[in-house]
This record gives structure tokens, C-alpha cells and sequence, in this order.
């Protein structure tokens, strides 16, 4: 009775168009106050608290910072201009550039929208000048560009890492297998596509040497060395993430001065918009924060888990379920309001099925990026619209198959699942 009631006050709240960080806030004041005898005021005040100085979330304002000045910068055209030398001659051509494009990009933003729109504002363009199938080019940028939250670094995983005190470290390199993995299936539908219907995309018109094609790879270099300075620095242990994550932004605002794109304007553009991201990121997880603690007062989820665990699904069931259940909370949750809201809830259940929170993590991250692409709030397909200036509906459908893509990605993790935790015991054993 208890959670019916809380859940149909987040229905009410959350329709109503009340912020989510308040509506956390709400229902679990309403749960201690209303169903255990704790101090609400007091556990709001000291909860909050906690969850306002994490220091793992220090790395978070500054990542989403880097991706902000990244998009500010020429960065776009030059991985055009180094990456369609080496791929056009592919079937599907320059489809691939915004595939690779969006997973390089993805490596030094950490964020979904971010790379979508950095990628497609260039590609988008350059594609309907060449001819290629409009609808095709949706969904590889749609697809791609929620490669933002899986391949490191990963504002999704640090997300994962505080609510569950999993190393974020650990995480990030977790995400390479599976990054590369969605950016090989994704690479082999466009050929597929392109080998059964060669109009998509049309033919490359030129052919370069192999010295023209490195000579253009220079564009790349900038991009190259900003993965290299953050993701090294994490992986050979000289920085943590946050250490790195300062490292990322000197960087970018390195890159950006070069690229001539530095002005006072675009720094406090590039600023202001990270301050706005990461303030409304921390106002929801302090909502969470605070909703965790009630619910603990109250026993909901060791009720839940213990119901869940007299069904007795087994881990690829409960898997099933879990999947079903943030699709659909993808139609009306973005990722970070999706991934706060369930994971208190649903973690004991995964412990209990003997799931490792690593892999799930990965797993989570997974699921969300299928919200970024899910109507009606998915980011993705309204940063493609603003770029394409077609209605929702084509974009969406435009989308479907990525969306089918993805699905088959966290089938593939999950029957081999060390595809995902082989890489963090490799680099544990060194």
C-alpha cells in the first residue's frame, strides 16, 4: 500500500510538470513523514548535505565542461575532413565519419546531446550536399551520438559510481569493449544497407593515395592528443578522474584557443551552460540521495527485492524485466532522472541475483543510451530536429533501427559478459 501510494504522488508530481529534483524531494519527505516515525527535516537537511560535496562529483562540471568548449570549436569540420579520406570508400561511405565521428567525440565529451550535435551540425550538411539518404543519416547520428555516455569518459558512469560506490575508474575502462562493440554493429548495418541498396549513398568520387589520406589525418591529431592527455592519464594511474578531468579542459581550452574559437563570449557560453548541466545533475542526485534514504526508512526495497526474489527469476529474467520496465521509463524519464530514481531499488535485487555491479553499470548505461532515443523525451532525436528541421515523427522512425541495434548490443554483453569485465581484470592484473 505504501508504495502504490508514493508512486502515484511521483505520477502526479512528475506530470504535473514539477521538477524532478523537487518531486525526489516531495515523495520522500511525504514517505517519512507519513510511514516512519524518523525526522524528516533533519535526514533532508543532513542527506542533502552529503550528497552536495561527494568528491567523485567533482569530475563531473568539469567533464561537461570540456564537451561544452569541444563544441564551441572547429573540432566537427577537422574530424570531418581527417576521417572521410579513410572511410568513404566504404559502402555506406561518409556514414561511417559520423559513426567514428560521433564515437571519437564521445571520448572527450562524455556527454549524449553534446556529440549528436557536434558531429550533425557538420555532417548533416555535407551528406544532403553529396546526396546521401536523409533518413539514414538520422539514425547514425541518433544512433552514435549516445555513444557519449558508454565510451569513457562517461558523465552517465560517474553518475553510476556515486550512487553505487563503484570505482568510476573501473567503469570507464568497462565501457571500451562495448563502445567499440556498438560502433562495429552499428558500421556493419550501414554496409549491409548500403550493399542492398547502393542509392543511399552515393559513390566516393575520388581516390586518394595513402599519403593523401595520412597527410589529411593531421586534422586529427588535436582530437588524438585530448583522448590521449585524459584517458592515459586514467588508464597508466597518473590521474584520477577528476585530476584528468582538469587535465581535459586545459586541453580543450588549449584546442580552442589554437582553432581561433576562444573568445570571451564563447568561454562564458561554454561555461554558463556547464554550470546549468551540472547544477540541475546535483539537484537531482540530491533529490535521490534524500528518496534512497527514505525508502530505507520505510523497508520498500528490501520488500521489492524479497518479492522479486520469491518469484525466483533467474539473473537473464530479472535482466528482461529491468530492460522492459527503462524502456519504458525512457518514454517520460531523461537518463540521469532515470538512473537516480531506480537504482536504489533496484541494486539489492542485481546483488541478489549475483550480478556484478560493474557489468551492470555498463549494463544501465546501456538501457539509458535507449532513452536518449526514445520518444517523446528523448534528447537525441530533438537535437537531430533542431539540425534537420524535420518533424519528431520522421526522425524517430528515421531512428528505429539503431534503437533495435542497441538492443541487440545488450543481448551480446549480456551472454558474454566479459567482453565487458575482461578489460578491468586485464588492467587490475597489470
Amino acid at each position: 500500500m505504501t508504495s502504490l501510494v508514493l508512486f502515484g504522488l511521483m505520477i502526479v508530481l512528475l506530470g504535473s510538470g514539477v521538477w524532478i529534483a523537487l518531486s525526489l524531494g516531495l515523495i520522500g519527505f511525504v514517505a517519512l513523514a507519513a510511514f516512519s516515525p524518523a525526522p524528516a527535516g533533519s535526514l533532508l537537511a543532513s542527506t542533502v548535505w552529503d550528497a552536495s560535496w561527494n568528491w567523485a562529483l567533482t569530475a563531473l562540471p568539469l567533464f561537461i565542461w570540456m564537451g561544452e568548449i569541444l563544441f564551441r570549436t572547429r573540432l566537427s569540420s577537422d574530424m570531418f575532413s581527417g576521417l572521410a579520406p579513410w572511410l568513404e570508400r566504404l559502402p555506406g561511405g561518409l556514414f561511417h565519419v559520423n559513426i567514428v565521428g560521433c564515437g571519437v567525440m564521445a571520448a572527450v565529451s562524455g556527454s549524449s546531446a553534446v556529440t549528436c550535435a557536434t558531429i550533425g551540425r557538420m555532417s548533416v550538411p555535407e551528406l544532403r550536399a553529396r546526396g546521401y539518404e536523409e533518413s539514414l543519416a538520422i539514425g547514425t547520428l541518433a544512433g552514435s551520438g549516445t555513444l557519449g555516455l558508454l565510451i569513457p569518459p562517461s558523465i552517465m558512469m560517474i553518475v553510476y559510481g556515486v550512487l553505487t560506490q563503484t570505482s568510476i575508474s573501473r567503469l570507464f575502462i568497462a565501457g571500451i569493449v562495448p563502445g567499440l562493440l556498438v560502433i562495429a554493429i552499428f558500421m556493419g548495418f550501414v554496409m549491409i544497407r548500403a550493399k542492398l541498396n547502393p542509392a543511399l549513398a552515393p559513390a566516393a568520387t575520388q581516390s586518394l593515395s595513402f599519403g593523401q589520406k595520412l597527410y589529411s589525418s593531421r586534422y586529427l591529431i588535436p582530437v588524438a592528443l585530448l583522448i590521449l592527455l585524459v584517458l592515459g592519464s586514467i588508464y597508466g594511474g597518473f590521474a584520477t578522474p577528476t585530476e584528468a578531468a582538469t587535465l581535459g579542459v586545459v586541453g580543450a581550452l588549449i584546442l580552442a584557443l589554437a582553432s581561433g574559437s576562444l573568445t570571451m563570449a564563447s568561454f562564458s557560453e561554454s561555461l554558463m551552460a556547464a554550470v546549468r548541466t551540472s547544477c540541475m545533475i546535483g539537484f537531482i542526485l540530491a533529490g535521490a540521495a534524500f528518496l534512497s534514504i527514505a525508502m530505507g526508512f520505510t523497508g520498500i526495497p528490501r520488500a521489492l527485492a524479497a518479492q522479486v526474489n520469491a518469484w525466483e527469476l533467474s539473473p537473464y529474467a530479472l535482466l528482461f524485466v529491468l530492460t522492459l520496465l527503462y524502456i519504458f521509463l525512457g518514454c517520460f524519464l531523461d537518463g540521469v532522472s532515470m538512473m537516480v530514481l531506480t537504482v536504489g531499488v533496484v541494486v539489492p535485487m542485481v546483488q541478489a541475483a549475483g550480478i556484478d555491479l560493474l557489468w551492470f553499470g555498463i549494463y544501465i548505461v546501456l538501457v539509458v543510451e535507449l532513452a536518449q532515443i526514445t520518444p517523446p523525451v528523448g534528447f537525441n532525436l530533438y537535437v537531430l530536429q533542431s539540425l534537420t528541421g524535420r518533424d519528431i515523427i520522421r526522425v524517430t522512425m528515421a531512428t528505429l533501427p539503431f534503437f533495435l541495434l542497441l538492443l541487440v548490443a545488450l543481448v551480446i554483453i549480456t551472454v558474454f559478459p566479459q567482453l565487458v569485465l575482461w578489460p578491468v581484470q586485464f588492467m587490475i592484473a597489470r
